[in-house]
């Protein structure tokens, strides 16, 4: 019988994880931070580690930078998910930092996934011990911190953006995983071609993990020092959605690209991003109320139709169904892209409001007050008013409708452009009319 040798222990983790880099020059991309002389990597290498928030896309490498700094720090790592985890598991990760620290005189490092998914509370429980030094605190987010961490959290912890890999780093890492003997694939010798290798970047689409992942199953379908094979590549990729995030940056990246097509007034471009959306698995009806928002804010007058196309196709889509129904918004992308465009609407709107939070205390003048009662109108409610539909051409020319101090404000600037050129001149015909009956008045 042969010897057996129990001291023998296969690693069963996945590919991605065997090959997690261990130290900065296994590390693929952001080179931003961890190429030679960048701040980051100076402060690793001197082992001056620092709390920190990582935000980036998924499979990027967050968690494995933290380990980085880990490693350089010396730093013993407790883990923590705020998917999974509450205030307790973070007292019980403190704890635990605590007793280290005293037991090994060795820091901690509070590595917290998703910590985009703690609530306020659950966020400021970490602030006394990064303060005192309990924890090196390392937080990984795929959302804006500016918007899901508590600025408390934020001024304590030093913000880096970890980028989406390219396709070539991508093929860098997947190369290093066919040709690491002890972690990856090197001793079964496969071939990973051009072809091949390109079809597996752009599947993966910036996402180290899925690409390592995709390249074990291959793995499985070869024999040794075989070569892999765009059929083998389909088999394990399934059908490949566009790259899209529902709650994340990316959701709001798409539907800013297909607000400023439209205010760009490039048509293709705002259907190209619509359609990007619905391959994604969005939601039609977003881009729908965003085309009224933009029918409102970047066409204003100089289309009004615009607002009336956009509460079509939403109408549409609920009365027809996802098919027929997209084809109607996709018909109000095109429209309201290719319509003329004015923020008139929207840029006096501002300027009304801002005048009217700063001047709420000015008075309604007594010609525009409502008398509804005889005591009313024996004070002065509503006396000197001049009806307009009396008045020649409806208008009552020199009649004041602003407070005294405020009858010089203007906000309404229409352009020349559309049907708001009708509406410029048509005002400016009125405010000379306005302007003669006042010579008039002082004749």
């Amino acid at each position: 019988m042969a010897n057996l040798d129990f001291n023998f222990a296969p690693d069963f983790r996945p590919l991605a994880a065997r090959m997690r880099p261990r130290v900065i020059s296994e590390y693929i991309g952001q080179m931003h931070l961890l190429g030679a002389g960048q701040p980051l990597r100076k402060a690793l290498e001197a082992n001056r580690a620092h709390s920190m928030l990582l935000w980036g896309p998924p499979g990027t490498g967050k968690t494995t930078l933290a380990e980085l700094v880990a490693h350089y720090a010396n730093a013993h790592v407790e883990r923590i998910s705020a998917v999974t985890s509450g205030v307790k598991d973070i007292r019980a990760a403190i704890e635990q930092a605590k007793a280290i620290a005293q037991s090994r005189g060795q820091r901690t490092l509070l590595f917290v996934d998703e910590v985009h998914r703690f609530n306020k509370s659950q966020q400021d429980a970490f602030l006394p011990f990064i303060e005192d030094g309990t924890v090196i605190f390392v937080g990984a987010t795929t959302e804006n911190p500016s918007f899901e961490i508590n600025n408390a959290l934020l001024s304590r912890a030093r913000v880096y953006l970890i980028n989406r890999l390219t396709n070539d780093e991508i093929i860098q890492i997947a190369q290093q995983a066919l040709t690491d003997i002890d972690r990856g694939l090197g001793k079964r010798q496969l071939v990973l071609s051009h072809d091949v290798a390109n079809s597996l970047a752009q599947i993966c689409d910036g996402d180290a993990r899925k690409a390592l992942n995709l390249l074990e199953l291959m793995g499985d379908l070869v024999a040794d020092k075989g070569e892999f094979t765009l059929d083998m590549l389909t088999q394990v990729a399934g059908h490949q959605v566009a790259g899209y995030d529902k709650n994340g940056d990316q959701f709001y990246d798409l539907i800013s690209a297909v607000h400023k097509s439209v205010r760009g007034s490039a048509p293709d471009a705002a259907l190209y991003w619509f359609c990007r959306i619905l391959e994604g698995g969005g939601d039609p009806l977003y881009v729908a109320r965003r085309l009224l928002a933009i029918a409102s804010e970047d066409i204003g007058n100089a289309d009004p139709m615009a607002m009336t196309v956009a509460l079509n196709a939403w109408d549409c889509f609920h009365r027809l169904g996802p098919a027929e129904g997209e084809r109607a918004i996709a018909q109000a992308v095109l429209y309201l892209a290719s319509a003329p465009k004015s923020n008139a609407v929207y840029t006096a709107f501002k300027q009304a409001r801002d005048l009217a939070k700063q001047t709420g205390h000015e008075p309604v003048p007594n010609h525009l007050r409502n008398a509804p009662t005889q005591l009313m109108k024996d004070i002065g409610y509503g006396q000197e008013y001049r009806y307009a539909h009396d008045e020649p051409d409806a208008f009552a020319a020199g009649e004041n409708y602003f407070p005294e101090s405020l009858q010089d404000a203007q906000f309404y600037q229409p352009t020349n452009r559309g049907f708001e050129k009708r509406i410029k001149d048509k005002l400016a015909n009125l405010a000379q009319r306005d302007q003669h009956s006042e010579l008039k008045r002082y004749d």
